[in-house]
């Protein structure tokens, strides 16, 4: 089960394991919402689009055991936060099927809540071991948890058309081309890059930043680029499906976010073989190597931001070394086998 409208990373990850899984010979029922992104994608298995509510939709409860019953299901996966955790534990309990929840979020849990939610499920798959750490505190058993890392598939072989970024963005020739890839919603911390941006333009006086997501708040994001004077500087592109062309024509990616589970537009990033300067938050400290691959600050270090990327910038050849280092790590650590493979492996144990 997959309750989210759009196709942002989660969902995403849920089509990559739906297709792996079809692949070793697993079939699937997806339940997720009527006319979602989801449902529009073609995903590898059988599909079932219901009327979903969210957390207080009560209702969804029979509407998802229904479900289950009518689909003859071995196990069930419940892949979203948005009505999918409790409300899909209480569809399947005394139904005699296993349940499995997928974990996206760093949040914190107070222990009541954790042990009453994660008592409706036999095991919690944690994307990061970030995440891991976070449900271990909120007392949940280890013998619950169990920890498979959230993947990207190979990049797509585009060639990194840098006149063409520049025609498409309004972007002047040569002038360094910096990305934020994620919601425009708080805890993502535009405004962080935005209060650096002043002392990066300072260094470099020609540098562009395109802001890619939609989000609650995109008119706060708005309302700061054109208080800051940014609005030469930055631009909001909104959703993007294109990204995989997009980026190996940008020279760096930033993600000043304050809370993350891991961060798979990071992945997508570096497995483009994009530098990173990123925040120390959740699990993004697990997607790349600080010094390395990329550059780690504080969560809310305006200034540290602008160091990290005046470095970048300031080292071409330092940076591409990184972001070639990047996408090695990516390939090794964050493969969509791996994923698969460490989701059915859970699946096996009940």
């Amino acid at each position: 089960m997959e309750s989210g409208r759009h196709l942002y990373g989660g969902p995403r990850q849920v089509l990559l394991l739906l297709r792996g899984l079809r692949d070793k010979g697993v079939e699937n029922v997806l339940v997720c919402p009527a006319g979602s992104a989801i449902a529009a994608a073609r995903p590898a298995a059988e599909l079932r689009e219901i009327a979903m509510g969210g957390d207080v939709d009560l209702p969804l409860i029979m509407r998802l055991r229904n479900e289950i019953r009518d689909s003859g299901a071995d196990l069930v996966h419940l892949h979203s936060r948005r009505g999918a955790d409790w409300l899909g534990g209480l569809a399947a309990l005394r139904l005699g099927v296993p349940v499995v929840l997928s974990r996206r979020v760093d949040n914190r849990e107070t222990r009541i809540l954790a042990a009453a939610k994660y008592a409706l499920v036999d095991r919690v798959i944690a994307i990061s071991r970030g995440i891991y750490d976070v449900l271990l505190r909120a007392g949940v058993s280890p013998a619950k948890l169990r920890c498979v890392r959230s993947a990207v598939p190979p990049p797509a072989d585009y060639p990194g058309d840098r006149p063409w970024l520049e025609s498409e963005f309004g972007i002047p020739q040569d002038a360094p081309a910096i990305a934020v890839v994620a919601q425009l919603i708080a805890r993502k911390g535009h405004r962080f890059l935005l209060d650096a941006l002043p002392e990066i333009v300072r260094r470099h006086p020609h540098a562009r930043v395109i802001l890619f997501g939609t989000g609650s708040a995109e008119t706060a994001i708005r309302n700061q680029v054109s208080e800051q004077g940014l609005s030469r500087v930055v631009q909001l592109a909104g959703f993007r499906d294109d990204l995989p062309r997009v980026l190996p024509c940008l020279d760096l990616v930033v993600h000043p976010a304050l809370k993350e589970g891991l961060g798979v537009a990071l992945l997508q990033a570096a497995s483009a073989g994009l530098p990173l300067v990123a925040s120390r938050a959740g699990g993004i400290p697990e997607t790349m190597i600080d010094g390395q691959t990329g550059l780690l600050v504080p969560p809310g270090d305006a200034s540290a931001i602008a160091s990290a990327v005046n470095r970048l910038l300031d080292d071409p050849a330092g940076a591409a070394a990184m972001g070639k280092a990047g996408a090695a790590y990516v390939a090794q650590e964050f493969s969509v086998e791996q994923m698969v493979d460490g989701n059915l492996d859970v699946y096996r144990t009940i």
